[in-house]
């Protein structure tokens, strides 16, 4: 990091009388991990980063290889919009590093940089816009709803339209730029779309979102959850996912001469995606509740295809608008608001440049309702379906080089072993749906 920058940040702390610094990462779940400095230690932390213990956080060190350093990027230098004891409080990212000096393979960051990396090599910048739904509850414990609103409804009086626009707010004092909120489909469900950004970036802006949302919420004594499947019968919350390439500051993904305006790039992509889909889901839906949401009646993605205008398909090309060529973009509708926004963007990018590498064909694209379709129609017409559930999610992800390759070999083969763990454990529970179901009968 050029010393320029460090300097910048150090001074524009101290400018604002700051006493505190929180010093922010991810685990490779997705949880976001902080410890605070004071200002006194700064320009320590800034030149050669804090140590901590490694062992102590999911995924990353063993127990005799534990000593990590946490070095602050001073690009993502932010006041945090509510004052703590009356005091201004600034936060930034850090890439996790080994003592000396070297980025740390289980590092989620480090890996969406090896992944940009890539893309940058073959000239690529990587651009992603997450829409993130979640939903507004009383407390944690009970899912008793705030309001009954539907898609796209106005309640003026309604205190969850306030906390969106509280929301909005603070989310544009962190200088996270929002395009629109609304309501969506569910009760009490609701959706701030960030605008477009450079992947890292926006992973940054993502764990940040998810932070302000559900800080706001609780300063008004409510939660807000990023939960994917939160109640049976209502819609579950995604996060689709706008992506483009861009090559010496033109869209990669426009081509004038296509009868949809997509270049062979942009189709290669498509296919990538389409072909990595099932190895993907893992770490895009990672949790046993996030295919509670992925199953048909509920506008969630089921089956592996893609269309231009078509929300029941797994990615969906929006439609071109003259003179915004810049906007063509693909838009890839699994993955939910819990996933670990560092490593579902590396592994996405990771299966579009792998399709347009190997020129893998992009078949045509599905014009009818995909879940009106028998199961003999989609088979004829080469139509997939995603994992049904964690367990075949892993097995996918398992058998993946690509995945392997991308997420490294520690994150990869602890990711695994964590996540069948967790079926393990789901599964050997009795629900209360079969005690309801079994007992009286059994």
């Amino acid at each position: 990091m050029p010393k320029e920058l460090r300097d910048g940040a150090v001074e524009a702390i101290k400018d604002q009388d700051i006493e505190f610094i929180h010093l922010w990462f991810t685990d490779v779940l997705g949880f976001l991990k902080t410890f605070v400095i004071t200002i006194d230690e700064i320009e320590t932390a800034m030149s050669e980063g804090m140590g901590f213990d490694g062992s102590s956080i999911q995924g990353f060190a063993r127990i005799q290889e534990s000593d990590m350093i946490a070095l602050p990027d001073p690009s993502t230098l932010q006041i945090l919009p509510w004052r703590q004891d009356g005091q201004l409080v600034a936060t930034m990212f850090c890439d996790i590093v080994r003592p000396d000096g070297t980025p740390y393979g289980g590092d989620p960051r480090q890996v969406l940089k090896r992944a940009l990396k890539k893309a940058a090599d073959l000239g690529y910048t990587f651009n992603v816009g997450p829409e993130l739904e979640y939903y507004y509850f009383k407390d944690d414990v009970n899912c008793e709803l705030l309001d009954r609103g539907g898609y796209f409804d106005m309640t003026t009086r309604d205190l969850a339209v306030d906390l969106r626009k509280q929301t909005v707010r603070t989310l544009k004092n962190f200088g996270i730029p929002v395009e629109y909120s609304h309501h969506e489909v569910g009760p009490s469900q609701h959706e701030i779309d960030l605008r477009y950004a450079e992947a890292l970036k926006m992973a940054d802006s993502v764990m940040t979102y998810r932070l302000v949302v559900k800080e706001v919420a609780q300063l008004n004594d409510l939660y807000a959850t990023f939960m994917p499947k939160p109640m049976y019968g209502e819609a579950g919350s995604g996060m689709h996912v706008h992506q483009s390439l861009f090559k010496e500051g033109r869209n990669a993904f426009f081509d004038p001469a296509d009868d949809h305006h997509l270049s062979e790039v942009a189709k290669g992509y498509i296919a990538g995606l389409l072909h990595h889909a099932p190895a993907i889901s893992a770490i895009t839906n990672q949790w046993v509740n996030s295919y509670k949401r992925l199953v048909s009646g509920y506008e969630a993605p089921v089956y592996i295809c893609w269309a231009h205008r078509n929300r029941s398909a797994l990615i969906r090309v929006p439609m071109y608008k003259p003179g915004k060529e810049a906007a063509t973009r693909v838009e890839l509708r699994s993955p939910d608001p819990a996933c670990n926004p560092y490593l579902a963007f590396a592994v996405m990018l990771a299966a579009g440049l792998d399709g347009i590498e190997k020129g893998y064909e992009l078949p045509p694209d599905v014009v009818d309702d995909v879940y009106e379709m028998t199961t003999e129609e989609r088979a004829a017409c080469g139509i997939g379906q995603l994992p049904e559930d964690l367990h075949d999610a892993i097995t996918a992800m398992e058998a993946s080089d690509l995945m392997r390759d991308t997420l490294g070999g520690q994150v990869f083969e602890w990711f695994i072993r964590n996540k069948r763990r967790e079926w393990d454990d789901y599964k050997s529970r009795v629900t209360p749906w079969e005690l309801e179901g079994y007992l009286p009968l059994l």
